[in-house]
């Protein structure tokens, strides 16, 4: 299965689907991410705090797919926001990952109450002026957040990865990413549990289509134009999760998931990625 791609601002790509990677480590990392990879996924992303970079890259080199066939995703630290730091946390995660140059990477999120993700941003520009990265972007960044390093670099991020799924919709930032250029990617694009499956918005849609209720919300994700990045270490559920292009929703089936978002706006807890200490 080859995956379409949407194209990213600095004349780039991706996949219209990832997989995500976040808790895969170690040997059942590496066959959960190769076992991906076999079934058709070309876009991993990783992170230094995921602590898989070494796995990321193993898997990698043990598909036997060409270099540049597959998309690896890292991201920044909280920590290491200074401009130097930041230069070197990409320096060191190309180390681990075994690549001469890394596909995309961000800032994991703005770490606010440091105030140095301009600084963090200006190390992505060097990195990819340099050719040690192919695109730049950043994550869990607000429209205030992205305004301010457009305005003080001058240079627009390919992509925010941010929390988006039906309880989440992010009504307010889709426009402002679509305004600005910048690619949304969904990380936990099924609310991890969270979004009640059974809802009629969803079950409905999935018996008219023949498919299953997950196939349907991440189905929604790509009509939204977002690049979903679910994660699963079963081969099955691996297969379902990007088998969801044969079909279409329609517009009132799109708007009645989106409508399941909790109207004070408020995210689930337990993001596991977005801490002051990281």
């Amino acid at each position: 299965m080859e995956l379409p791609t949407v194209s990213l601002n600095d004349g780039n790509t991706l996949p219209v689907i990832g997989f995500g990677t976040g808790s895969l480590r170690g040997d059942d990392g590496i066959a959960a991410m190769v076992s991906a990879l076999e079934t058709g996924y070309r876009l991993l992303d990783s992170a230094v705090n995921y602590q898989n970079e070494h796995e990321v890259g193993e898997a990698l080199r043990r598909s036997g797919l060409p270099r540049e066939q597959v998309q690896v995703t890292t991201k920044i630290p909280g920590r290491f926001h200074e401009e130097e730091l930041a230069l070197q946390s990409v320096r060191d995660s190309a180390e681990r990952l075994g690549l001469e140059q890394i596909d995309l990477v961000l800032i994991h999120w703005p770490n606010p109450s440091q105030g140095r993700y301009v600084e963090a941003w200006r190390a992505l520009v060097r990195a990819q002026r340099d050719g040690l990265v192919r695109s730049i972007g950043v994550s869990n960044f607000t429209e205030q957040h992205l305004r301010r390093v457009i305005d003080e670099t001058g240079v627009v991020p390919a992509v925010n990865q941010v929390e988006l799924h039906p309880l989440f919709p992010q009504q307010q930032l889709r426009p402002v990413h679509e305004e600005l250029g910048i690619v949304t990617e969904s990380w936990s694009p099924l609310g991890k549990g969270t979004v009640p499956l059974d809802s009629p918005a969803i079950t409905q849609p999935a018996e008219a289509h023949g498919v299953t209720p997950t196939q349907v919300v991440l189905r929604w994700h790509t009509q939204l134009g977002a690049v979903p990045l679910p994660k699963s270490a079963n081969p099955a559920r691996q297969r379902q999760n990007i088998d969801v292009l044969g079909f279409t929703l329609t517009d009132e089936q799109v708007a009645a998931i989106t409508a399941m978002g909790r109207s004070d706006g408020r995210r689930f807890d337990g993001d596991p990625d977005v801490h002051e200490e990281m």
